[in-house]
């Protein structure tokens, strides 16, 4: 993985004396609150319901065991011995206080860590596919090309103060797991007819009030010019986005208001006074970040392991496990663990300090010291031998890292939503907590197969319910919280926005309305048709009458009538 140069750690050094200082004066009364905003924002701290919330970046999702060990340590003495995993595959600490929060940074910086640009109108932590580097689909590794991008966006003076967040995803498998699709810029690895690598661009991509698909604005932009033509689009955006409306302020508006075409020549003409330039991309510069990125030190291992053969033949936990959590390696004899954080009547995505440290030593001891943060809000040890695998289950299931319901429906992304979140409109967890507690019947979840449930708390979609083949998104009706459900929508290659099927629910409705769709698609599917292949042959009719029916008619008058909603405009502008 990448490790800091003298470079870097002086420029976060800097910044978290600059930001100690900020704090001071802030709390002597010398920085108004309304001045602090902007500059504690693009260090991560914002104020939420309850307090003060600092977001930790970790680019790409890579940590070192030292990391994840420094996380710990940090959530137990500044926090509440928890943290929160994201979708940007970040940290959340819900807890910390305000005085406290340089400190933390300095903790940070010891491991080569910091919070910058993970909040505020700039350019947001680069993510990508968890299995990067390892994925056996994977046409390269991609991590050295979201480090460049790391590089480049950090700090950049003329992107600091964008009209809205700008949020990038990089991909190179056959299959995306990165979402590139729903990014306001999504970019796939590709090589053309001379086997040359380059770019495939896709830009105004987004999810939240409006979601949309991103458009492909470059079909193949040759290495060298990555960065010059991500300049050309940013400045585009910096120039002509809204900055009347912040809901009508990313790019994906623009985008769509110019037509991807205009928008395209906008683009060009810009990059013509920047192709070639400083920014240009030299192999040189590549290989240096890739050198970063060079594999970990294998052993040459037999396919199968008869071990691990027998442990799947003798123990059903533990091939239960394999089937949903185990993940194939292109290195032969070893594999890729996916560790849940799904675990009933958790939140989703949230991971004690015992845990962290549980999982650190793992990865020193059977993953060379690394481990990944997912989309999708688990951890994962990407390089495990598979004789190793039984004994690592034994201690992830001690640890409460072994719930074997990887891509199944409590395998759920969940935002912290109103118990936490000041933009909330509703709870998220508890709805959570409900939908795991009807389906918790591991055979049952096997038998209805792949499925994604995201929940999010309010219209910002930061849990990512558009593309999730069932979506939960908490909304507020004459101050009640109501549950609006989408079906259809889904990830990867066909990233799709989910279709609403109707008035919205009150909260225990909910799981019995989700037993209701998976019940349409257990009793309509074919032999090996996932819940998504079922609803695309159907159509949302078939789900949304089972959904509705028998509901109570009170229901259903209250719900039509308040169905209005309206995003927390005052709860934004205070955040």
């Amino acid at each position: 993985m990448y490790r800091y140069d003298s470079i870097d750690q002086q420029l976060i050094n800097e910044r978290v004396a600059q930001y100690r200082g900020q704090i001071d004066r802030n709390l002597a009364g010398a920085l108004s609150d309304d001045e602090l905003r902007p500059l504690r924002l693009q260090n991560g701290l914002y104020i939420q319901r309850h307090g003060p919330m600092l977001r930790i970046a970790i680019p790409y999702g890579m940590l070192s065991a030292t990391q994840l060990r420094k996380l710990a340590e940090i959530s137990r003495r500044y926090d509440r011995s928890i943290g929160h995993f994201t979708t940007r595959q970040n940290m959340q600490l819900n807890w910390p206080k305000f005085e406290e929060t340089p400190e933390i940074l300095g903790e940070l910086a010891s491991v080569e860590m910091h919070a910058v640009q993970t909040s505020g109108n700039c350019i947001r932590n680069i993510t990508t596919d968890q299995f990067a580097g390892i994925a056996p689909d994977e046409l390269t590794d991609p991590r050295p090309y979201c480090e460049v991008l790391r590089q480049w966006s950090t700090f950049h003076p003329e992107f600091a103060y964008l009209p809205r967040k700008f949020k990038i995803a990089v991909n190179a498998a056959a299959q995306d797991r990165a979402v590139i699709r729903a990014h306001d810029v999504g970019l796939e690895i590709v090589s053309n007819a001379a086997g040359e690598i380059g770019v495939k661009v896709f830009v105004g991509g987004g999810l939240g009030r409006t979601p949309v698909i991103g458009k492909v604005i470059n079909e193949f932009l040759p290495r060298r010019h990555l960065l010059s033509y991500l300049d050309a689009v940013l400045r585009v955006y910096n120039r002509y986005g809204r900055r009347d409306n912040m809901y009508k302020a990313r790019i994906k508006i623009l985008v769509n208001a110019l037509g991807i075409d205009e928008f395209k020549r906008q683009v060009d003409a810009e990059w013509a006074h920047l192709k070639d330039g400083p920014t240009t991309l030299t192999d040189d510069e590549f290989d240096r970040v890739a050198r970063h990125f060079t594999p970990p030190a294998y052993v040459t291992l037999p396919a199968d392991d008869l071990s691990f053969a027998t442990a799947l033949k003798d123990d059903k936990a533990f091939a239960a496990w394999v089937k949903r959590c185990v993940h194939a390696h292109k290195v032969s004899g070893y594999a890729a663990i996916t560790l849940s954080l799904k675990a009933p009547g958790v939140a989703p995505g949230d991971i004690t300090d015992t845990q962290m440290e549980a999982v650190a030593d793992l990865a020193d001891r059977f993953s060379f010291g690394e481990l990944r943060v997912t989309h999708e809000q688990n951890v994962v040890l990407s390089d495990v031998r598979k004789s190793d695998l039984y004994e690592v289950w034994k201690i992830a299931r001690a640890n409460g890292l072994a719930t074997p319901n990887i891509g199944l429906l409590t395998d759920m992304i969940c935002c912290p939503g109103g118990d936490l979140c000041a933009l909330a409109n509703a709870r998220s967890v508890p709805i959570a907590d409900a939908v795991q507690k009807q389906f918790d019947d591991l055979d049952y979840l096997y038998d209805i197969g792949d499925i994604s449930l995201n929940i999010s708390g309010c219209m910002n979609s930061c849990g990512h319910h558009h593309v999730a083949n069932i979506g939960i998104l908490g909304v507020d009706k004459n101050s009640e919280e109501w549950y609006q459900i989408t079906v259809g929508g889904q990830q990867g290659n066909s990233t799709t926005i989910g279709k609403v099927i109707g008035p919205s629910f009150y909260a225990d409705e909910v799981p019995q309305v989700i037993a209701a769709l998976i019940d349409v698609y257990i009793e309509q599917r074919t032999t090996s048709e996932r819940f998504i292949d079922t609803f695309l042959r159907l159509g949302l009719a078939p789900f949304k009458q089972r959904a509705y029916a028998g509901r109570d008619k009170r229901k259903i008058a209250a719900a039509e009538s308040a169905e209005t909603e309206t995003a927390p405009l005052t709860k934004v502008a205070n955040a």
